[in-house]
């Protein structure tokens, strides 16, 4: 019998779909931004190219992270650019390279055309992004079309709420530049999280009517694993649940923590701060029509917006309880991370890691 070469590649999602055609599909799908004058565009380019480079300082300061590095320019996009640099990191995340053979010309068009699909969606909500995979070893994107369209519906001054969007992004570039190693913890997990696993329809079929047995019995879901993030999780092998808890422990800290330094730098460089983040959190909360909620859970968005809130509660309890100079011991490997359960109660970290 002939052995497969340890050297073949493995099969994942990234070497199943067609990212180019993800990407042109997502950019006619796209919704166009907000009507702006050519002046308006080029003011809002310019000022969140600046806002980006003046929050470095600040976010430096105020967490205690300073690689030292040279601050490196955002990169400013409209929804179809991010949609294409989303597509390209997505390929690499999910373990596809630009080297493979080209995926199936049917199959990977109709999973281009769904990942395309479901970009175009969110490309008109994101307002940033610090993409560790990005070129240059990482970059930071700002999507200026809904920074414009969101500053508009708050009714907030366009310049203020341009500075308080590069805080929270800012502060992700220097998470990951400060702590190189979080980005291949990231993408380790996400390896074993997107690698087909081989395994018995019937065993997954189990799993999930376990998962629906135990929800109708009312027993209680253990972290991560109510709503669409328990359905995810009944289909998975063990080592896939142990990858997307690593990937949605990783996540909540690190959106609580740029929530958490965003209002700690807003007073001092943001005027009308308060009045931004009252009316941001208004809009987070605000309930959306039924489809658009559905959109939402399907694509895990308000899973993310919950981890901003359980995030940034748990990131406050502990620098208040122990300040940010303790609180960074977090950073020093994957074993000083928060467990699951540690989220929701932060003095059991305090207690285990310092």
């Amino acid at each position: 019998m002939q052995h497969m070469s340890d050297s073949t590649p493995k099969v994942t999602v990234g070497r199943t779909v067609d990212w180019g055609f993800a990407a042109t599909v997502g950019a006619k799908l796209a919704r166009p931004g907000p009507a702006a004058t050519d002046y308006t565009r080029r003011q809002v380019i310019e000022q969140l190219s600046s806002a980006a480079l003046r929050a470095e300082m600040p976010v430096r300061e105020v967490t205690g992270l300073n690689e030292g590095g040279e601050v490196a320019d955002a990169r400013i996009v409209d929804r179809a650019e991010w949609i294409g640099a989303a597509s390209k990191s997505m390929r690499v995340m999910t373990g596809g390279s630009e080297n493979d053979d080209r995926p199936h010309p049917i199959t990977g068009r109709i999973t281009g055309a769904q990942t395309g699909a479901v970009l175009a969606f969110i490309s008109s909500a994101i307002l940033g992004q610090y993409d560790p995979f990005g070129d240059n070893g990482g970059e930071l994107l700002l999507v200026y079309p809904n920074v414009i369209a969101v500053e508009r519906q708050l009714r907030v001054p366009p310049a203020d709420f341009r500075l308080w969007v590069c805080l929270h992004e800012v502060t992700h570039r220097v998470q990951f530049r400060a702590n190189p190693w979080l980005s291949e913890h990231m993408s380790g997990a996400l390896a074993v999280l997107t690698q087909e696993t081989g395994e018995d329809v019937t065993e997954v079929i189990g799993r999930l009517a376990g998962f629906v047995r135990d929800r109708r019995e009312g027993i209680p879901a253990e972290p991560n694993s109510t709503g669409v993030l328990g359905v995810l999780r009944a289909v998975q092998s063990e080592p896939q649940q142990q990858a997307l808890d690593k990937l949605l422990v990783l996540g909540t800290l690190l959106e609580g923590h740029a929530d958490h330094v965003m209002d700690a730098v807003g007073p001092a460089v943001v005027p009308s701060v308060v009045t931004i983040r009252r009316r941001f959190n208004e809009r987070r909360s605000r309930k959306q029509p039924p489809l658009q909620r559905l959109l939402r859970a399907l694509l895990g968005v308000d899973a993310k917006m919950e981890q901003y809130t359980r995030g940034k509660a748990f990131v406050d309890h502990v620098v208040d309880r122990v300040g940010m100079t303790r609180f960074n011991t977090i950073w020093s490997g994957p074993e000083t991370l928060p467990l699951p359960t540690e989220i929701e109660e932060p003095q059991r970290w305090i207690d285990r890691v310092l």
